[in-house]
This record gives structure tokens, C-alpha cells and sequence, in this order.
């Protein structure tokens, strides 16, 4: 139970690898607040994890507007008493050729995925840095943020915006001892994982496909409180993937 206790604010948390998180660190003990902008899955993810005797509450937050990510931080530091750790897993994808993508469908990816990470980092490190006790961030990327398929230009862009936030805000709240980390997940399945083809994991290192529970461990060492010195770093988790050349027949 090494969060017992922590209040921990992941967005994105009503699906995929973000529910997976929230379901993660409620059991191991941590006040877990669940963010979304789908409210009627959120409060389900929610309810689910108290109904098996965890804590967990859900508050909307849709994280392309400033107002609604200042308003969770203040709600989850009124429910937790502070925030411990903040999990900004939020994002969208919009995979249209470069000749078609709209100024206005590049900013709501940019906008989703990248700049709600400032925003959230900035408004949980006021209360990370008032409770006194320094926190943990992390900040969910994407291998696609250092390898690309056609037509993923708005998405690329704001994973790779996102790594280079992550160190960033490393240093300047590092003297509030606020940490600040970056995970890329590769192909990490939320869906049926039995319906995966023998060549979908024979194509990893690893010899599988991923799962949201190895994102939660990474997160939790990102997130130790024993870990202080580990701060502005990016770890790839893929099952080696990206690192298996490739060659044509």
C-alpha cells in the first residue's frame, strides 16, 4: 500500500490506459479522483472502484478549457486535502492527411493532448506546493512522439510537445521539490486483448503486446515517494518496439 493515503488526479480516466491507472493506485491505497469529459463513463469507472471498497470520486473536467482544470484542481485538493499526484493522461487523435487537417482541428489536438498539460501541472502544483510536501507528475506521451505513421502530424506534434514539457517543468519545479517525469506508451491494448493475432506480439521484444497495468507500474515508480531523484526523465514503454529494425522482404 505505498499510496495509502495520496490524492492522485488522473485525467482521461474513464476508458483505456486512464482507467486502468485509476483502478491501479485505488488499490494500492490512494484517495483517487477521476477526471473525464465522458461523465456518464467517468462516474461508472468512479462508482465501480467505491463499490469494491476503494476511494474514488469523479469530478468532470473537459481539459481544453482553463477554468474547468482550475476548478478540478481546487475540487481534488477539497476531496484529498492536497494533491500528492497528478497523472495527465487526457488526449485525443485525429489521423487526417496533412492536406486536409484544419488550423481548428490541429489546435483542439494540440490543445487536448499538450496544453492542458501545462495547465494542469501549473494548477496542481499550486496546491502540491502549499500542502509542503513537494508531488509527483507525470505526463502520458506517446511513441509517437519520436516515430510516426502517414497523416499523424497534429498528433506527433503534441506527444512530442508534451516530452519536452515534461523536462521543462522538471526545472522549474524541481525547488518546490515537485517532480515532473514523461511516460510514451507503445501499443498498449484496452480492448480484447484475446482477439490480438500471434504476429501482433511477435512483432515486440518483449513477446506480447502491452497492457495498462505496465503503464501503472511505471507510473508508480515514477510516482514513489523514495524515488526523489528521478525528475525530468522520459521512459518508453513498449516492449522494446521501436528499438526492432524493420526490413522490407
Amino acid at each position: 500500500m505505498k499510496f495509502q493515503d495520496k490524492t492522485v488526479v488522473i485525467t482521461g480516466a474513464a476508458n483505456g490506459i486512464g482507467r486502468g491507472l485509476a483502478e491501479a493506485y485505488a488499490a494500492s491505497g490512494a484517495r483517487v479522483i477521476v477526471s473525464d469529459v465522458h461523465e456518464e463513463q467517468g462516474k461508472l469507472a468512479a462508482n465501480t472502484l467505491k463499490d469494491q471498497g476503494f476511494h474514488a470520486v469523479f469530478i468532470p473536467c473537459d481539459v481544453r478549457k482553463e477554468e474547468e482544470i482550475k476548478r478540478l484542481m481546487n475540487q481534488a485538493a477539497q476531496y484529498g486535502g492536497t494533491i500528492d499526484i497528478l497523472i495527465n493522461n487526457a488526449g485525443i487523435s485525429r489521423w487526417k492527411s496533412p492536406y486536409e487537417l484544419t488550423v481548428d482541428e490541429w489546435d483542439d489536438v494540440i490543445n487536448t493532448n499538450a496544453r492542458s498539460c501545462f495547465l494542469a501541472t501549473r494548477e496542481a502544483a499550486v496546491h502540491m506546493k502549499k500542502g509542503g510536501n513537494g508531488g509527483a507528475v507525470v505526463n502520458i506521451s506517446s511513441t509517437r512522439s519520436i516515430m510516426s505513421e502517414p497523416n499523424s502530424e497534429a498528433y506527433a506534434a503534441s506527444k512530442g510537445a508534451i516530452v519536452a514539457l515534461s523536462h521543462a517543468m522538471a526545472v522549474s519545479l524541481g525547488p518546490d521539490e515537485i517532480r515532473v517525469n514523461c511516460i510514451s506508451p507503445g501499443w498498449i491494448e484496452t480492448g480484447d486483448y484475446e482477439e490480438l493475432r500471434s504476429e501482433d506480439h511477435k512483432q515486440h521484444p518483449a513477446g506480447r503486446v502491452g497492457i495498462p497495468a505496465d503503464i501503472a507500474k511505471a507510473c508508480f515508480y515514477f510516482t514513489d515517494p523514495d524515488n526523489d531523484f528521478v525528475t525530468g526523465s522520459h521512459l518508453v514503454v513498449d516492449g522494446g518496439m521501436t528499438r526492432k529494425m524493420i526490413y522490407e522482404p
